[in-house]
């Protein structure tokens, strides 16, 4: 019995070293070509007229970008096409919204003017919503078309690798509309979105920059086209935007 159990065990102690000794297996992660970018940016707007008073931590942008890169040979050199979008919102922080002329102006106190705005789309002092509370937004979405080149110090290492990018963005607009919080009578607040185009240009292009490390870059966007379609914006005038803040590499 003796020699039984002496034999278990030295044949447990030879399986237990065989099992230590196999090498462990391990899964690895699907490779998933390309890039996934998120840029977080402040938007700011340029020659824009008096009546546009924004906030500056409200006016942002937020881009979410699926890039493929095509490398030239064997260089540091890269060309970077993609597809994503771009939702950018406006907050103004002078008791104001857009209004559209095809309406009449109404005023608190129940009375209808009986001019209405001069121009289609004028930043004016809220009196739809007489007692505009916390918030005013223009919210315009893209889809865009992000197409740049690209140099990396170490593109056999990118997450150690020193980055420039330049490139240019086209894009089209899918859904705007405005959105605005206000008290009512009972002193409730009442959460309003008006969904309407507000004469914004359908389609825009601009050029960009990145640099950075790694997975983490700055960028500059610059609006070549006008926010607004010719004559349609507040006052009617044309202008444009920039937009700058971060770029995080997702993968």
């Amino acid at each position: 019995m003796k020699k039984i159990l002496s034999l278990i065990a030295l044949l447990f102690m030879v399986m237990c070293g065989f099992a230590q000794d196999e090498p462990v297996k391990r899964t690895s992660k699907p490779s998933i070509p390309g890039t996934f970018m998120v840029d977080l940016g402040l938007n700011q707007a340029i020659n824009k007229p008096d009546t546009w008073k924004q906030g500056a931590w409200g006016s942002r942008t937020v881009n979410l970008y699926y890039q493929y890169s095509l490398r030239f040979g064997r260089s540091k050199f890269s060309f970077n096409p993609g597809i994503g979008v771009s939702l950018e919102r406006w907050k103004f922080k002078n008791n104001a919204t857009l209004i559209d002329t095809v309406e009449l102006v109404s005023f608190p106190n129940g009375a209808v003017s009986t001019e209405q705005v001069e121009q289609y789309n004028l930043l004016s002092p809220t009196r739809i919503y007489p007692n505009l509370a916390k918030k005013s937004q223009l919210i315009a979405n893209y889809v865009e078309i992000p197409l740049e080149f690209r140099f990396d110090t170490k593109p056999e290492d990118i997450s150690r690798s020193l980055n420039v990018a330049i490139g240019g963005r086209v894009g089209f607009l899918f859904d705007s509309k405005t959105k605005v919080k206000y008290k009512d009578a009972d002193g409730d607040l009442v959460k309003v979105k008006n969904k309407q185009i507000y004469g914004l240009e359908q389609f825009r292009y601009g050029v960009y920059t990145r640099f950075g490390i790694g997975g983490f870059n700055w960028f500059a966007f610059y609006n070549l086209s006008d926010v607004f379609q010719k004559g349609k914006g507040p006052l009617g005038q044309d202008f444009n935007s920039v937009t700058f803040g971060i770029s995080i590499n997702g993968f």
